[in-house]
């Protein structure tokens, strides 16, 4: 057998610093050394499989074969009887030898009583997901009454915290977390399905349901989410929100957690922070080359108002910041107030809001511009007076970002003017309004050229956009590969609407008609609606029609 120490510093790149310590606590209160690493975060749950398979020169169980595997085969097998309750798994074959399946290779009890049947055996490692899929599958567990009573008495919540505690529980939702962090998903979602717990990862801004939690883990899943956030385990009637800071898969992470009570259970969303993940270039937002250029202009201006709009989700804040990273240097103050404060940008002041004491966007804007910034970032304006201290600040000297939902860029005016802002004051202080969405990328590794992107082209009326920057189409079809989990997209690009505030912009009067002036005036100016610039990108082959029209038709 190989050696485990050099096998976790060498193929899954667990620090020396980490394997000392869990060295340390299994000295002195026992224990596996990568069952300690996989509760420290410095191992990932789903990396056993392989290294027992690498500690043992074995084979890692195949999909093919678990998808093979039905109830009435493995029911048929007596030997099971005595390995279920070991977590192990017995195939015949038919020479009369056996499978075995095993997520923990090395349990004392499985192997004395193998030694004892004296089989004949091939083993094969599969993960603690699969086995318990099959497992349930033996034992029929939907069938099994659960604890899900709304109502817990002292004794049935001391034992969901036992249960969260325990290692299937703490394991199980480590590899949940291992899994999300390794599709890229930025947020996590279980919901009550019946008596199961549905899992769904959000993927470049799509739901994929990625697993079904079996009934049993229900309550302590949600339970050991409601501990490590910080939550009333016993309150399951309102909404709690929380932080959860750990270490998984050697990688610090940041969760908000937030349940919802549904009628048949608690909904529990998990968004994932992950700052090494997040890189505040220019390039990354993958703007056009010629918008890029109105808005590098626009954010080096020492005043006036610079807006992002668009739906929740749309990636405005991660634009902010990548406008702030531009001009964050030594010589320039900047101020951000947010709610809440999700990355940490260095150089630059971050104040959360909390309106539950009063210091609300407004209240912060106003004891901002007493610290002499030369740039305030604000996270949304949602009412008049955060509006009005905003395009203030403009007029007194400050360069001043922040967001609004709106559909497009033009109707950001109808919604400050909603609100109560003069339209003068508008006039005066926006610089650009920028309308932004997110698409998804088509996967490098499997795009295909579309056999009838001229039909396509005539249908959509896309000659005109062609012949204005005298492209040649490419447009490409997702296809889905191992790269991006067969979903064809891997990554997002932006989107945008720009709408430069000049004077022809602000001599028009901004009433009802006012959205359509403006359009109008961008027209004539060739630049391109939310619609259009998404249709160049599908032209050039970053991505697709249909995602387009998914997101922005």
């Amino acid at each position: 057998m190989k050696n485990l120490n050099t096998l976790l510093q060498e193929q899954f790149q667990v620090r020396s610093a980490d394997l000392e310590k869990a060295a340390g606590f299994q000295r002195k209160y026992g224990g596996r050394l990568e069952q300690i690493l996989v509760n420290m975060g410095a191992l990932a749950e789903d990396a056993l499989p392989a290294l027992y398979a690498s500690l043992l020169d074995t084979e890692l169980a195949s999909q093919a074969l678990l998808d093979a595997l039905n109830t009435e085969t493995l029911q048929a097998i007596a030997l099971n009887q005595q390995l279920l309750p070991l977590n192990w798994i017995a195939i015949a074959q038919q020479d009369h030898s056996y499978t075995l399946l095993a997520a923990d290779p090395f349990s004392p009890q499985a192997n004395q009583l193998l030694s004892m049947q004296q089989l004949d055996f091939q083993l094969l490692i599969c993960s603690e997901a699969q086995k318990d899929q099959l497992k349930q599958n033996l034992l029929n567990r939907s069938k099994q009454p659960d604890l899900v009573t709304d109502d817990l008495t002292d004794l049935e919540e001391d034992r969901l915290r036992e249960l969260a505690g325990e290692a299937p529980t703490v394991n199980l939702l480590n590899s949940l977390f291992a899994r999300a962090l390794k599709a890229g998903a930025s947020d996590m979602h279980l919901e009550p399905v019946g008596t199961r717990y549905r899992v769904r990862f959000r993927i470049d801004g799509v739901l994929q349901e990625v697993d079904s939690l079996a009934p049993r883990m229900r309550l302590p899943v949600a339970s050991r989410l409601k501990i490590l956030s910080g939550m009333d385990i016993a309150e399951k009637r309102r909404p709690q929100d929380g932080k959860i800071s750990l270490r998984i898969a050697n990688e610090d992470l940041d969760i908000r957690v937030s349940t919802l009570p549904l009628n048949d259970g608690e909904s529990i969303v998990m968004r994932f922070l992950r700052q090494e993940s997040i890189s505040y270039n220019m390039d990354v937002l993958g703007l056009s080359a010629d918008i890029e250029q109105l808005i590098r202009e626009d954010i080096r201006k020492t005043a006036g108002v610079v807006l992002l709009t668009g739906p929740t989700g749309s990636g405005k804040t991660t634009t902010l910041y990548t406008f702030l990273n531009e001009i964050n240097d030594q010589t320039v103050k900047i101020i951000t107030l947010e709610d809440p404060v999700e990355y940490q940008l260095e150089g630059v002041n971050q104040v959360q809001v909390q309106p539950t004491i009063g210091f609300d966007f407004a209240a912060g804007l106003r004891s901002i511009v007493r610290q002499d910034p030369d740039v305030i970032m604000v996270g949304e304006i949602r009412d008049k007076e955060t509006a009005q201290i905003a395009m203030q600040s403009a007029l007194t000297g400050h360069l001043v970002f922040s967001t609004v939902h709106t559909n497009d860029a033009p109707t950001a005016y109808t919604r400050l003017l909603d609100l109560g802002v003069e339209e003068y004051l508008l006039n005066a202080a926006i610089v650009s309004i920028i309308a932004q969405r997110l698409v998804r990328k088509l996967c490098p590794h499997c795009a295909e050229p579309v056999a009838d992107q001229q039909a396509q082209i005539a249908h959509l009326q896309l000659q005109p956009l062609l012949a204005r920057y005298q492209l040649e189409p490419a447009l490409r079809q997702a296809k889905g590969c191992d790269h991006c989990a067969h979903t064809g997209y891997k990554g997002r690009v932006a989107i945008v609407e720009y709408l430069r505030c000049d004077d022809m912009i602000k001599n028009v009067p901004k009433d009802g008609q006012f959205p359509a002036a403006a359009r109008a005036i961008n027209q004539a100016r060739n630049a391109r609606t939310l619609l259009e610039d998404g249709f160049l990108k599908a032209l050039t082959g970053q991505t697709t029609i249909e995602e387009v029209m998914r997101v922005a038709g």
